[in-house]
């Protein structure tokens, strides 16, 4: 009877083990196919466009034209995102997005494939982010020893696969999502100065929608503070623009009351860039702190949040004085 309920107790034993062994087989595929993430896929070109800094013609802050002696209509060259591996029907983006390429979005634990061409007749051109992870020929940055995607020539193409692994996300302390450039890395200050430039949004590990977007915001801007140098410094060529645009012609900026409102502020430039974004009408939260001014250098980037509360039509500029005065300012609105 004994060695009975001996050998009843092992079995007994055996199955328990090998149910909780199989439960923890299963819980451990489970984290792993959530620790690897998504691949996304972008389908982005280099093209030569005629760009217009104030295609209104007008001052839409102070009313009138825009004032003399700036030019506003110049050529540039810039990412444009497509629909899939043709390259024959561009993705739509948003009017706020201006002379920026498009948006690269990730969530922690994603792998990012850019297809990328150039079909530019200008020069030979790549892309390098920050904040992702790569190796040498995913660098997208010319310099000796140069990895196969730093310089693609004129009708050439690459495609670049980058990592978000987890020191590309947010820091405990940070807000759900950060931002990072992308941009080309040939001769990089020629090159950003053409338009060859855009935002990268990377989320926390859960925290992301299906499309890579925080699951805990309701709206998202990107706002990049540039003077583009278009004739030799020149004043008529010094654009101060705020996405490639001057004198308020930046539209789109428009929320609606109650919403969750994430801004990302980008810098580039060289050291004229010394940039203070100003937020009129509102306060943002920034490193756990409020303030309504956030400074800028060139290539630097930082993450606000703003309760979209006080409905009405607010200013938002650079708060450097001669900035100001060459047309970095536009308005948002916040929708009752």
């Amino acid at each position: 009877m004994n060695h009975k309920r001996t050998i009843l107790i092992a079995l007994a034993t055996v199955a328990f083990l090998l149910t909780i062994g199989g439960t923890r087989t299963a819980q451990t595929a489970q984290t792993s196919q959530t620790s690897t993430g998504v691949t996304r896929h972008y389908f982005i070109q280099a093209e030569d466009v005629t760009w217009n800094y104030a295609p209104s013609g007008q001052d839409l802050v102070h009313g009138g034209p825009i004032p003399e002696p700036f030019e506003t209509v110049w050529r540039k060259t810039r990412y444009i995102e497509y629909t899939d591996g043709t390259f024959r029907f561009r993705k739509p983006q948003p009017q706020w997005l201006g002379v920026l390429g498009p948006v690269i979005r990730a969530e922690v634990g994603d792998t990012v494939l850019v297809h990328f061409r150039n079909r530019s007749t200008v020069g030979s051109f790549g892309m390098h982010p920050h904040g992702f992870r790569y190796d040498k020929d995913n660098e997208g940055a010319h310099y000796m020893p140069a990895g196969a995607g730093a310089e693609i020539p004129p009708g050439g193409s690459f495609t670049y696969t980058w990592i978000a692994d987890d020191d590309s996300g947010p820091s405990p302390e940070d807000p759900s999502s950060i931002c990072w450039w992308y941009h080309s890395h040939v001769n990089e200050p020629l090159e950003t100065n053409l338009g060859l430039l855009g935002p990268i949004i990377i989320t926390r590990r859960g925290s992301a929608r299906s499309d890579g977007s925080p699951m805990d915001v309701n709206r998202e801007f990107v706002t990049a503070f540039f003077i583009f140098n278009e004739a030799d410094g020149e004043e008529r060529g010094l654009m101060h623009s705020i996405n490639g645009y001057i004198f308020g012609n930046l539209r789109g900026l428009t929320m609606r009351s109650g919403e969750k409102v994430r801004w990302y502020l980008m810098g580039m430039g060289n050291e004229l860039d010394l940039h203070t974004p100003h937020f009129h009408g509102k306060t943002v939260l920034y490193k756990k702190h409020r303030t309504d001014v956030i400074e800028l250098l060139p290539a630097s980037m930082a993450t606000v949040d703003m309760n979209a509360d006080n409905p009405g039509t607010w200013m938002y500029h650079c708060h450097v004085a001669d900035h100001l005065d060459a047309g970095m300012v536009t308005t948002y609105t916040i929708q009752r």
